[in-house]
Formats: C-alpha cells, sequence, structure tokens
C-alpha cells in the first residue's frame, strides 16, 4: 500500500504526518514522537475500536486518506539535532577513516621503497623488539633509526616520511642505495627482513634471572628470532660410512616450491631433505648423500621464506613462480624438528591443543547463552528477580587441576579468567625445564600467524610490495615500552609499601594491646614521616629488584582484558601509506596463483603457555 497522509490531533493542535501501511505501528508512533515529541512508550494512540498497539495489523485498522488520530499523552523535550552532520565510512576520506578505525600509520613512498615499507610493518609484530630497543645503550645508527620510527609511528595519526632510517639502511646495505637512470631501484623484501635481521644482531636480549643456568648475556635476535638447524648427511651408496652431522643457526626457514608443491609444510619438508653430490672419503670419489635437516630449538618467532623467485637461464634474470601455495594460520611445528625436541614439546603441545577445543566450546557457550566471559560469580535479588550466580565446574578428573569443557546445554560457566589460570598453571608445570630456561624459545612448537610481506607482480626485480599484520599483534600487552615496566615497577612499590606500613601498624597494635593487659610500657605506636619514606624506598628497590627477572626477561604476555580470545581477529593491510582492515576470511587470497599479490615472508608467534 502506498503511504497516507493523515493528521494527528493532541492538546488541540494538528499535525500532518506520513502513515506508511507496510511499516508496523511503531514506525508510525516514532512519526508522531517526532512531531510532538511525546515519548513512544507515554504514548496512546486511538483508533477505531481502541487503543493502536505495536503488533496491530494496518489492514484490520484500515487507515484512510486524511483521517485524524487522536494522540493521549505527556510531551517531553524534542529530539536536538546533531552538533555535527552525520557523515558515512563511505564519504570518508582516507584520513578520517584512520581516525574513526584507529588504524595504525603507515609508511610514505619515497620511490621504490615499498619493500622497506612492507618490511617495517612486519616486524612491528614483534613487540619485544620495541621493548630491547628502548632499553638499550649502546646502538648501531640503523638500530636508533628503527627505534626512532618506531616512536613516530606510535605517537603519529598520520602516513609518516622514513627518511633518516632509509638513509640509515642505505648507508648499512649499499645494495639498496642502487639507481637507474629513473631513480633508486626496486629491491628485494625479503633481502630486506633478512639484511635488518642480521644488522639487528648487536642488539642486547632479556638478561637471564638470578640462579638460571641461561648464559647471563644473550642477544636478541638469538633468543627471539634464531633457531638451530642440525642436518645429518649419510651416503647412500656407502652405508658403512657414518653419518656427517652439523648444525648452526638459522634465521628463517625456506620453502620450496616445486611443480607439485600445493603446501606449505610439503616445501618446507622439501628445502629440509636434499640430496647433494660430493666427494667421499670412504669410496675416494664423488657419491650422493642424503641430507636431512631439523630444527633443534624452534624461537618465538618462526620466519618462513616462499622461495617464489628463481634464476632462469634461458632468459637470464629471476622469474618469479606464480604456484598457488596454501599456509595455515596456526601452524604445527613438530614435523620440522628433531626426535629429541619433539619429545620434549610434544606433553605441553598436545594438551594446549586440547585447551583450545575446550575454550572454543566455552565460547560457543557464553555467545549462545549470554553469560560474560568477566563476571563475578555472585547470586543477588533485584526487584523480585533471582540473578542465578555461576555454577561449579565439573572437573575431568580427580586430580585434574583445570576444569573440563562445558557441555553443549551447560549455561553456567566460571569467569573465563578463572579457566585461563587454571590451564596456565597445568601447561607451565609440563614444559620442559631447559626449554623454560632457554628465553626467547618456542615452548609449545605452535605458531599463530601475525605477519606476511606479499610480492605482486610477474618480475622479480619490479612489483610492488605490501605488508598484512594481524591486529591482536599490534594491540598494546603488558610492559611493551618502558613507560608500562615503569608504571609496574611503580605499582608494585607501592604494594610493597603498604605492605610493610600495614606490617608495621599490626605489629604496634598487637605489642600495644599486649602491654594493655599486662600493664606494662606504651600502648601505642607513633610512625613518623621518615619509616613512610624508607618503606617506600625499600618497596621501589624490590620491585625494581623483581622486575630485572621478570618483565625485562619474560617474553610479552596480554593484558587481563585480553583473556577472552577474539575469534573475529581481522588484519591491517599496509599499502605504504595507505592502511586499512583486511577480514582475516579473505586471507586466502595471498596464496598465489597469479600476479596478484602473493604470500612470500610469514611470520608465526609461538603460542604462549
Amino acid at each position: 500500500m502506498a503511504p497516507l497522509n493523515v493528521q494527528i490531533k493532541h492538546a488541540g493542535k494538528k499535525y500532518d504526518v506520513v502513515l506508511d501501511p507496510d511499516l508496523p505501528p511503531l514506525a508510525f508512533k516514532e512519526s508522531i514522537y517526532q512531531s510532538t515529541g511525546i515519548p513512544v512508550d507515554r504514548m496512546k494512540v486511538m483508533v477505531k475500536g481502541g487503543v493502536l498497539k505495536d503488533d496491530a495489523d494496518w489492514k484490520k485498522i484500515g487507515p484512510k486518506e486524511g483521517q485524524t488520530f487522536m494522540v493521549i499523552g505527556a510531551a517531553g523535550e524534542l529530539p536536538k539535532p546533531p552538533t555535527e552532520p552525520t557523515k558515512f565510512l563511505e564519504d570518508m576520506d582516507e584520513a578520517e577513516l584512520a581516525d574513526v578505525l584507529q588504524l595504525p600509520v603507515g609508511l610514505v613512498n619515497l620511490g621504490n621503497t615499498c619493500y622497506m615499507s612492507a618490511t617495517v610493518q612486519a616486524m612491528r609484530a614483534i613487540p619485544e623488539l620495541q621493548v630491547s630497543l628502548s632499553k638499550a645503550r649502546e646502538m648501531t645508527p640503523l638500530m636508533r633509526s628503527v627505534r626512532d620510527l618506531y616512536k613516530l609511528m606510535a605517537s603519529s595519526t598520520g602516513g609518516v616520511l622514513p627518511l633518516k632510517f632509509l638513509e640509515a639502511l642505505r648507508e648499512a646495505v649499499p645494495q639498496f642505495a642502487e639507481r637507474t637512470p629513473r631513480g633508486y631501484s626496486q629491491q628485494d623484501a625479503e633481502e630486506c627482513w633478512t639484511q635488518m635481521t642480521n644488522r639487528l644482531k648487536d642488539l642486547p636480549g632479556y638478561s637471564a634471572p638470578q640462579g638460571s643456568s641461561a648464559p647471563p648475556h644473550k642477544l636478541f635476535v638469538d633468543q627471539f628470532m634464531a633457531g638451530t638447524i642440525v642436518r645429518e648427511m649419510k651416503s647412500i651408496e656407502a652405508s658403512d660410512e657414518p653419518p656427517s652431522i652439523s648444525s648452526e643457526s638459522v634465521l628463517k626457514i625456506e620453502c620450496n616450491i616445486g611443480q607439485s608443491t600445493n603446501f606449505m609444510l610439503a616445501g618446507i619438508m622439501d628445502a629440509l631433505n636434499t640430496t647433494v653430490i660430493k666427494q667421499s672419503p670412504s669410496l675416494g670419489r664423488e657419491a650422493t648423500y642424503d641430507v636431512r635437516a631439523r630444527l633443534s630449538r624452534l624461537p618465538t618467532y618462526l620466519t618462513v621464506h616462499m622461495v617464489r623467485f628463481t634464476w632462469r637461464r634461458d632468459i637470464g634474470k629471476k622469474a618469479k613462480i606464480m604456484r598457488k601455495v596454501k599456509f595455515p594460520t596456526e601452524f604445527d611445528a613438530l614435523d620440522i624438528t628433531t626426535d629429541d625436541l619433539r619429545g620434549k614439546l610434544q606433553p605441553v603441545s598436545r594438551r594446549l591443543a586440547q585447551i583450545e577445543g575446550e575454550r572454543a566450546e566455552r565460547r560457543k557457550v557464553r555467545k549462545r547463552t549470554r553469560v560474560p566471559a568477566a563476571s563475578a560469580s555472585t547470586s543477588a535479588t533485584v526487584d523480585g528477580d533471582v540473578q542465578m550466580a555461576d555454577a561449579e565446574p565439573t572437573p575431568v578428573g580427580e586430580d585434574a587441576p583445570a576444569a573440563s569443557a562445558p557441555s553443549a546445554d551447560d549455561s553456567t560457566l566460571k569467569p573465563e579468567k578463572w579457566y585461563r589460570e587454571q590451564e596456565r598453571t597445568e601447561l607451565r608445570a609440563l614444559v620442559d625445564s631447559g626449554i623454560k630456561e632457554d628465553i626467547g624459545a618456542s615452548q609449545t612448537g605452535l605458531y599463530d600467524l601475525v605477519a606476511i610481506i606479499t610480492h605482486k607482480g610477474a618480475a622479480a626485480d619490479s612489483g610492488h610490495y605490501i605488508a598484512f599484520v594481524k591486529k591482536s599483534a599490534l594491540s598494546k600487552r603488558k610492559s611493551a615500552s618502558t613507560s608500562a615496566v615503569a608504571s609496574t615497577q611503580a605499582a608494585r612499590a607501592e604494594q610493597y609499601a603498604m605492605n610493610a606500613f600495614m606490617d608495621t601498624v599490626m605489629g604496634g597494635m598487637t605489642r600495644g594491646m599486649t602491654n594493655a593487659l599486662s600493664g606494662r610500657g606504651s600502648t601505642t605506636t607513633e610512625i613518623t614521616v621518615g619509616d613512610v619514606q624508607n618503606m617506600l624506598r625499600a618497596g621501589r628497590a624490590q620491585a625494581q629488584s623483581e622486575s630485572s627477572i621478570s618483565d625485562e626477561n619474560a617474553p610479552l604476555e596480554t593484558t587481563a582484558d585480553d583473556t577472552i580470545d577474539d575469534e573475529d581477529d581481522d588484519w591491517f593491510k599496509f599499502d605504504d601509506e595507505k592502511v586499512s582492515v583486511f577480514p582475516k576470511d579473505k586471507l586466502a587470497t595471498l596464496d598465489g596463483g597469479g600476479e596478484d599479490s602473493s604470500a612470500y615472508v610469514l611470520i608465526y608467534k609461538s603460542k604462549s603457555v
């Protein structure tokens, strides 16, 4: 039915209103509210047969053109127009979108510098790096420029001009200063990642805790980004020849892309299992050897290089391999480890996989029953309605330290923080003691994808690089900056000082009561300003001492607000200075198969306990 022009009468005044029979009566009441200011909940519209109800059928009422409706109700203040005109997202420019969506800043392209921008943005997904840079006292010019650039990016709202960093990078790595008649040459983002990582090798890492058997002074890259690979070379032709075993530190693992490579793990295994021809000492001639390489140490951040560029002899230059290779957002690295390391990681890895399944079940229950994840377990009566308290969870077994996953029809859960504390205690007990003391080593062998560098185009010496970073990787975390560490120390200092103060007061009260009962001595205890200052000074010292072996050494952990997983965790797309939100569902479009953006360098972060 077509809209009808009707009138409403209220307090002796008439108003023209449009009635659309295709919309529910509530929409008509809203139009009346806009004209009269009578709130809908205090409004009564008289129609044939009584009062107009919100679920009434207009066909039964039969409104007509020009009909007058009587309205009863007290008018309130009319709604005020917005101080600023409403602006929709599609009408905003990039700067306004970045401000509204709280996007991180991009880096201005200074002429074929997309390779550098993508590398810097991807490396920003390593918050521990920024902590070490902020604490280092002696740094190279490149380290200092990286630190200053990240500080500038954290405090800026628009595109950042990375001129000083680019100058330091070209001075440290002259190949990035190569020029053509048209300007600076395009460079390889994987080369940039490798060169930057190598130039950060002298950056001091996290100090070992007191009493630990770990080396007291270790470098950051060795701790968090370097793995140890063991290679066993065995002769195929001479079975009695003993195999040769060697080991080395690696900053990345390769993923070879062959004609039959469809998945990342298959490409990695192809790179780890190779065949070489070399001089055999037992046969006195060249012989074929099988080389089997496995990782004996997994770092917190595992870098995977998709080998998409290969040298073509027929054309005399590098060409891009456009084959589609699927990569996982969650990677189980136990398949590429040595038997010894796999045995140490397997208990915690298996239990963590079970726990994640239980978390997923709890998440479903909370969504279905709308149980607040962080609500306290309380019971109260409000206006005669009883609020039900969370029930105690049923453990897996008699000695199970953690709660089991809820059943499909279970709607009573404890706060998620309670479950996480139980899970953390159980997982930490399963971690191997040697791995636990190895700062920066993966304790689980399970990884989450946090950053990707892609290449767009068909040629190796041209094209465009873009970075994709997971939102949660750029979120604020505990001790992610010097100020955060300082605030933590201050809070601890106040707590320790308060504990000392209360101990003194309670001790004095106890002595006073004893003296009063026995009739001996004073019944009061005097605490001077100097006493309080000494307590606070001692508290600061204790907080700083503990921080040097905990906050400063342990890998960053999420804050209490982050205890509930965000299963809809989208990504940021960094296309030079243009930054946008990239849905996680579209990550599969980056696995190659054409000239569009193809995953080139992937950064995985170890799941923590």
